[in-house]
């Protein structure tokens, strides 16, 4: 059941991935100065919206297989 659900939802899971890795390296060497930054001044936030991102981003790629039935 996970492997199929896996299997299903790969493009958006390694979106997922990809953001949050790009969101932590943004934050590592670009980040914040100053520290006002809401969002990239967190490796923690920083890293939650890449992924949101890259999983939304990815997703838009993603087809439907419809079966005629």
């Amino acid at each position: 059941m996970i492997k199929m659900k896996l299997k299903k939802h790969w493009l958006t899971l390694s979106g997922v991935v990809i953001g949050a890795l790009g969101g932590y390296l943004y934050w590592r060497y670009v980040g914040c100065a100053s520290g006002s930054c809401p969002i990239t001044s967190s490796p923690l936030f920083s890293s939650l919206w890449g992924a949101a991102m890259g999983g939304l981003l990815f997703n838009i790629f993603k087809t439907e297989n419809k079966s005629h039935e």
